[in-house]
């Protein structure tokens, strides 16, 4: 039971966090307007420079690895449902940590999704 609630936070928490220093990296560097291999591979190494880019993708990798041991020890027919928690997370640090504006009908939105998770979570047996 621990195991899985580690496992849980860092799918849920941990790897929205890294996906929040990725976007962080990417609105520093900017986006890709030049399509050239040349181009994007200097935008790519733009992005290499970026401190927010590798803290994201190891926490996005550690996620990662989280998820396959959850696999391991719960039924996929939970755990990729309860997991859809992380776009809540998704929404509030997009807007305490980018700053973003997130509307009434997202926040909303968010409550559905929660909602579904708690209906997964009791159905879990």
């Amino acid at each position: 039971m621990i195991t899985s609630s580690i496992f849980y936070f860092f799918i849920v928490v941990v790897g929205t966090l890294g996906e929040m220093c990725v976007s962080r990296a990417s609105r520093t560097i900017g986006e890709v307007t030049d399509f050239r291999p040349a181009a994007i591979a200097r935008h790519i190494g733009r992005a290499m420079k970026q401190s927010w880019m590798w803290i994201g993708v190891s926490m996005m990798a550690l996620a990662f690895f989280s998820l396959l041991g959850m696999l391991a020890i719960a039924k996929a027919s939970f755990v990729f449902p309860a997991t859809a928690l992380s776009y809540a997370v998704g929404a509030l640090g997009g807007k305490l940590f980018l700053k973003e504006k997130v509307t009434l009908q997202r926040w909303i939105g968010v409550l559905f999704i929660c909602a579904g998770v708690v209906l997964v979570a009791l159905g879990k047996g």
